[in-house]
This record gives structure tokens, sequence and C-alpha cells, in this order.
């Protein structure tokens, strides 16, 4: 499938001295395959292209008057160090040292790319609230920015875009063509963003806000204060997956949030798990998270509470995988993300390797008052010690496979190793120790009874 591409590339070169342009010309290389022009002081200058190619431009190192020379074609950068070109897409990026000079330039080429957004159309128009995850580079903004100019123009909404970095409809007070007819409202500081995105919905009723880099918890507490009032957003937050976002203390209340809760032993029983259960705390603010793999590759969580759900209770995540071919054609499969279940191995007479892998399966159910007990991190002395204490019939075993309950260190669990992990999944309970104390042994020892 072809995109229309708009790269105003000649503007971004224009910052660069004759002598470099000369060498750029010389390489004869696609204008669609540039990513970004590197200059760093006393090193020669850099081209990426998007195969991950690095192409060094003649022998000549960056001098710091030639560093002065595109900084003042620049014309400043902003509190972010980031500067545009006006009316393109362009951003350029400094590096200072600690006396505020500009040492190096990262001279990023920015692009509008019609139809890049096709593969999620349905989702786009659906007026939910939709979450793009991907790494850097892998086409996140512009994805936003052609979901802004489809709700704008086919579909006739009213849209405003919190625009941090000018990265989304350029530098300069006119906004790129490539944003349609939507609205862009620039933020003076970074720390400002939450701000503004709230003086958008009081002051100019948006139906859908779109917002680049959450990344702050203001920002987050923001975005769900604008969707409870019935605004659909689409925005993007830094993380590659949405169970990296579940892992993130920052950005975790855009899907939910997640609080710890305790459970009776009843409930422990019959769900087949610890006492102490990770749960999400509220709905989350985004119906639907895209990660995205690349522009012909994404992979969709339709329902993020379920999703999310899934993921904290170490259960696999039904997911959608879309891949559009050459002729632009859109296939679909269900994809099994976030299980750690390893396949059951041949020939095994093991649950656990040396490094702490399971081969074959746990029991189904586990007693709420356990016979057996394996320690991890724990002195399987003291432990027995302080059963023959209390006289409990509660035996210590070195293996695992004849445990029927897990016992360690609360801090060792934060770690969430291999063996612990494992255990849970298959539903094995999992006693907590603040401390390794007679006190807390005994404590712990009087819950299994």
């Amino acid at each position: 499938m072809h995109h229309h591409v708009t790269d105003n590339i000649e503007d971004l070169l224009a910052l660069f001295p004759a002598p470099f342009l000369k060498l750029f010309y010389e390489l004869s290389l696609d204008p669609n395959e540039l990513l970004e022009i590197i200059v760093d002081l006393g090193r020669v200058p850099e081209i990426r292209l998007q195969n991950n190619e690095d192409i060094v431009l003649g022998r000549k190192e960056t001098t710091s008057q030639d560093l002065a020379a595109i900084v003042e074609k620049v014309g400043g950068f902003d509190d972010d160090n980031r500067a545009g070109i006006p009316r393109t897409l362009h951003r350029i990026s400094a590096i200072r040292n600690r006396k505020d000079e500009v040492i190096g330039l990262t001279c990023r080429v920015g692009r509008a790319v019609y139809g890049v957004v096709d593969i999620i159309r349905d989702l786009i128009d659906s007026g939910k609230s939709v979450l793009l995850l991907g790494a850097p580079g892998v086409g996140k903004t512009t994805m936003l920015r052609e979901s802004a100019r489809i709700l704008a123009d086919q579909e006739k909404k009213r849209v405003v875009i919190i625009d941090t970095s000018n990265e989304i409809a350029g530098d300069g007070d006119i906004p790129h063509q490539g944003i349609g007819r939507s609205r862009r409202m620039q933020v003076k500081r970074p720390a400002d963003q939450h701000k503004v995105m709230i003086e958008a919905v009081q002051n100019h009723m948006p139906q859908v806000i779109v917002i680049d880099e959450i990344g702050i918890v203001e920002e987050t507490f923001a975005a769900r204060t604008i969707a409870e009032r019935g605004v659909q957003l689409i925005g993007t937050a830094h993380g590659i997956t949405l169970e990296n976002l579940t892992m993130n203390p920052t950005l975790v209340d855009l899907v939910g949030g997640i609080q710890t809760v305790t459970l009776s032993d009843e409930e422990a029983y019959r769900r087949q798990t610890q006492k102490s259960v990770l749960e999400r705390m509220r709905p989350p603010t985004f119906d639907c998270v895209v990660e995205i793999i690349g522009w012909e590759q994404v992979r969709i969580h339709y329902d993020t509470a379920q999703s999310v759900d899934a993921l904290l209770a170490h259960k696999g995540v039904v997911t959608e995988l879309r891949t559009r071919d050459a002729r632009g054609k859109i296939k679909t499969e269900k994809v099994v993300v976030g299980s750690e279940i390893v396949p059951k191995q041949q020939n095994s007479t093991s649950f656990f390797d040396e490094y702490g892998e399971y081969e074959e399966e746990f029991p189904k159910s586990f007693s709420p008052h356990p016979k057996r007990v394996y320690v991890y991190g724990i002195k399987r002395r003291v432990f027995a010690v302080a059963a023959e204490i209390i006289g409990s019939a509660i035996e210590v075993t070195r293996d695992i496979e004849q445990a029927d309950a897990v016992v360690t260190l609360k801090n060792l669990y934060k770690k969430r190793p291999k063996i612990i992990r494992k255990a849970e999944i298959h539903g094995m309970p999992v006693y907590l120790l603040r401390e390794e104390t007679p006190e807390e042994l005994v404590r712990i020892l009087e819950r299994m009874r």
C-alpha cells in the first residue's frame, strides 16, 4: 500500500553549510529513508537511515563555528532543548555542556504519512479512547497526527491537539497541513502540559483531544478527568507494551491503577491464589490499547480492563495481531501474550530445573492448610524450629514438587523471582514474612493452621 508522504526535506537541509550538502547529495539517498542527521562537536557528522544504517559524511570534524552557524539558523530552543522549522514537522534537539553551550544536535526528519492509520481506523472511528504504545521511532506520533486529521476532516469532529514539543503539528504559529482542520494548542513549558489539557476541555469544547507523550502523574490525572467528561482521547505514553504500563507507577493510572488486596482464606482458596493479590482499582482511562510493532503491524487490546486483569492474575491475554501486506490487505489473527506458562517437556519428571523453570503442571488446587512448605530465602532449620515450638505439624521440604505452599520474605517477593512467579501461576499459595524473626514465623504458621 502506498502512502503519501510530505517531509519538506529541503527546509531541514538548508540549516547545514555547503560542504555538508555537497557530500549529502553525492550519496543519492532516498529522502524517505532518512531518519536523523547527527552533528556533535569534535566528530564527523552522521546520517541515520530508517534501516538502522549509519553513514559518516566525509572526514572533517564538526567545529564550534559549524554548530553556532546551524544554531543561528534554528533561532533558539525551548525549555526542553527542542526547536523546529516553521510549517514543517522537523525537530532539532540540542545537547549542552555544563556551561549551557550547544555541543551536539540531533536533527530528526518529520513526516506526515497519509493512510498509515488505516490499520486501526475502526478503533479511531469508534469513539473510544485509544492509547498508542511502542518503541521510540516506531511511528506513534505519525499515527497520532493522521488520527487527528481523519477525525477532523472525515468524521467532522471538533479535535484539539495538545502539542507540547510541536512534534504533531510542527513549529510556528500556523500548524502543518498534516493535521487537517484540527486545532492545535501549544504548550509553553513541558511541565504545564496537564494544565493545557484541562484548559482545552474547559475553553474549547472538543469532542476529541489528541495528546502525545503522557509521562508524568499530573498528566495521567488530567487524562482521566478528560475521559470522565465524555471526551474521546487519542494519546501516546512511554512504554512498549501494556504490561510495561502495569509496572510503571507513574503511568499505571492510565490503565486503571493497581492496588494490593488481602483476601479471606476462603476467597484465596476459591481463586487458587495467595491471600495478597494485585487488582485493578478503577476503570481504565483508555478503553483500548494499541501496541505498535511497525507501520504495517500492530497488536490490539480491545478491552484494556480485561487485559490488565488477566496480566495481574498472571494469565495469558488474548490480543488481535493485525498485519498489512504489500497490497494493502490487512490480515488479523488472535495471539496470546503475557502468559508465563512454559510448555510441558517430554521425558521430564521435575517441576523445576536449576533455574527455576517448571516443566510439568502443578496440581490444580491447594489446601489453605498446607502440610508441607517450601521456604525461599529463609533458613529451613529456623522455620522448622518455629513449627516445633508452636506444635505445628508442618514439614519443611527441599523439593518444591512436594510442597503445598511457599514461604518467602516480602522484600524477596517484590523482586519477582521466577520460582515464585511459576508457583503463583498454578495457584500455589505464597506466604510473606516482613522479616525473619520468631514473631513473624509464628504469625505465618498460625495462619496456615
